[in-house]
């Protein structure tokens, strides 16, 4: 890898003790042919993320966590140039429909005249130290096996349940809105009086056994299986079919458990309030600002250190060709703490792991990534 890299006009590295992840300026990167997708939808969760961004880059709105260049850049990298980016997109887009001409946005050579590539190496030491820790089988083969040069690429998809209005032997678990004792008051308020709220005193395993239902401590939005709710937990959004009606429940706020790498989904201590929501949201700061987002288009992974709106083209071998496809950093999840090694790709909404596979079983756990910037 040391001689590949030898040969790049420049380099970028994380500024991290015992990392070695790296960002590389590639001058012509190999991306073989862009897999379709479709490219209003790139449109739209790009005005959407930059939206987001100019709502809160200045003034009392500020969200420090995402909204800058990103962390593990040189200076050079402006917030500037990552909005011009996502501008960029768009004005594309729009060009070419009322042109009528086919996507540049598709066209490989277009791309690699008006994008720097920075290639993504990942940070397999952590990705190591991690699956030492792991007790999944599954999860300590895909940590381990990472290549070099390659990203460990995960895909997420919104939950599609059947679920009730009212508790029944099927569905005997509620997704919870924020509990009585939190209502009117924002994330920094709550934060301060943490000691006292119900959200920070009960794990997930304590609210299924009961606690938050025994003691009417919080409204039941919705009831679904606790194999469903173990599923909505990790997905973030739950997509639910209730009495022949498609509603939408989302991520609110959290129990101030982290999430544990190492492991499984029903073990962990983290859980999440709901809050019903009109479509399918990805980051936020709060559940009012979150970004709404779209399958295939989108991807999940470090905010702290990225910054929310990143380009990025993932490349792997399909049908014996080299295919690439886009998507925006929009969203992230308690997975990507620390997380230089893995990007999760926004897939669609599924019932379960059958039909998921059948969709997505041509997608590589590996894949050569990039972050794009607009040249300037």
């Amino acid at each position: 890898m040391k001689l590949i890299i030898s040969i790049f006009l420049a380099s970028i590295s994380v500024n991290a003790i015992a990392d070695n992840a790296r960002f590389v300026l590639e001058p012509n990167p190999s991306i073989g042919s862009m897999q379709l997708f479709k490219t209003s939808d790139l449109c739209t969760v790009a005005t959407n993320t930059n939206t987001y961004i100019n709502n809160h880059k200045a003034g009392d709105e500020t969200d420090p966590l995402a909204v800058h260049p990103g962390k593990v850049f040189s200076a050079q990298i402006s917030l500037d140039r990552v909005q011009n980016t996502l501008s960029f997109i768009c004005e594309t887009y729009i060009t070419d429909v009322r042109t009528k001409q086919k996507s540049r946005l598709q066209n490989t050579e277009f791309l690699k005249h008006n994008f720097d590539f920075y290639r993504w190496y990942p940070d397999t030491t952590t990705a190591l130290n991690i699956s030492q820790k792991s007790t999944n089988a599954a999860k300590n083969r895909l940590l381990t096996n990472i290549p070099e040069e390659q990203l460990f690429i995960t895909k997420y998809y919104t939950k599609l349940l059947n679920a009730s209005p009212v508790k029944t032997a099927e569905f005997n678990q509620a997704l919870y809105a924020l509990p009585f004792d939190e209502q009117g008051l924002t994330p920094e308020q709550a934060e301060l009086k943490k000691d006292s709220l119900t959200r920070f005193k009960f794990t997930r395993q304590e609210v299924i056994q009961g606690k938050v239902a025994e003691n009417n401590l919080a409204k039941p939005l919705v009831w679904i299986s606790e194999d469903g709710l173990h599923d909505v937990l990790l997905q973030g959004t739950g997509v639910l079919e209730v009495n022949g009606e498609t509603r939408y429940f989302n991520v609110h706020r959290n129990n101030g458990i982290n999430y544990d790498y190492s492991i499984g989904k029903t073990e962990q201590a983290r859980y999440w309030y709901f809050a019903e929501v009109p479509s399918v949201m990805g980051y936020g700061k709060t559940l009012e600002s979150k970004i709404a987002v779209k399958p295939q288009v989108t991807f999940a992974g470090n905010m702290a250190d990225l910054g929310l709106g990143k380009l990025i083209m993932v490349n792997y071998p399909l049908n014996g060709n080299s295919v690439s496809q886009m998507g925006i950093l929009a969203d992230t999840g308690g997975a990507f703490d620390n997380n230089r090694f893995q990007l999760d790709f926004l897939v669609d909404s599924y019932y379960g792991w059958s039909d998921y596979h059948l969709a997505n079983k041509h997608l590589p756990d590996y894949a050569n990534t990039w972050i794009m910037l607009l040249k300037q």
